[in-house]
């Protein structure tokens, strides 16, 4: 089953992969992740899946938006966040598969899976100060969540990058496996809520998640108003135009 980007495959062991195959970078857009969120609500009706990896094909598991193309559109943010806050209710253990990096807005889909299986290589970054920007897709709530506010502020404000090794040590990752190894990694990790009764996990999730997919409905609306304000400022050019030249930002303050 195909559905533009998002590829689905459901097998006899209950655990099915999503793949989003915009490799190497697997860019989003709105209709990737509107995609991605259909694929996922129709997964979910299904008796046979009870677990759900979530990966991508190429160098990187997201590298966020690249603002380009569909991206473009004044509307872009608020339908990619509309249809991101869909991915925060599915009722079966999502466990993300990251692969090279987790950047920006792909940190922000990493963390709306229940778990994540990196590599030692694997890179989460949350570089939006970086860009002169703010958080979206609800990670003001998620990242807070796994590493707790301290650690989430430092992360945010400095906008570092962080390895699958140190990922592990702070939680922001739950297993590490060898590049090779990580699909089956975390098809093994699924494997083990497989065992378990699948209405019993259900309401487990519902229980646990509720009050956190409500919080990210919530504040995504405060997330997309910051980045419309910022969008606006010189230091947001300046640091799309570093990065895009690979060199130190110089912001301005203004």
């Amino acid at each position: 089953m195909t559905a533009s980007d998002v590829v689905v495959d459901l097998g006899d062991d209950f655990v099915a992969t999503v793949e989003i195959t915009r490799g190497p970078n697997n860019y989003f857009n709105p209709t990737v992740i509107a995609d991605l969120a259909d694929a996922l609500e129709r997964l979910d009706q299904d008796p046979h899946c009870r677990a759900i990896v979530l990966c991508s094909q190429g160098k990187h598991f997201c590298a966020g938006a690249d603002f380009k193309g569909e991206m473009a559109a004044p509307s872009a943010a608020e339908r990619i966040y509309e249809h991101g806050v869909r991915l925060f209710v599915t009722g079966v253990p999502i466990i993300a598969a990251v692969q090279g990096g987790a950047i920006g807005g792909g940190l922000g889909l990493a963390l709306a899976a229940d778990f994540r299986v990196a590599t030692p290589s694997s890179r989460f970054t949350a570089n939006f100060a970086r860009l002169g920007f703010h958080q979206g897709f609800g990670i003001s709530v998620t990242l807070p969540n796994v590493v707790g506010p301290s650690r989430a502020a430092e992360l945010l404000y400095s906008g570092r990058n962080v390895s699958g090794v140190e990922a592990k040590a702070i939680g922001l990752c739950d297993e590490l496996a060898e590049p090779e190894e990580l699909r089956a990694r975390a098809r093994e990790f699924a494997s083990a809520f497989v065992e378990s009764a699948p209405q019993a996990v259900r309401a487990i999730k519902h229980t646990l998640r509720r009050e956190l997919a409500e919080r990210v409905r919530a504040v995504v609306a405060h997330e997309l108003a910051e980045q419309t304000r910022l969008r606006r400022t010189r230091d947001f050019v300046e640091g799309v135009r570093a990065t895009s030249e690979r060199r130190t930002p110089q912001f301005t303050g203004e």
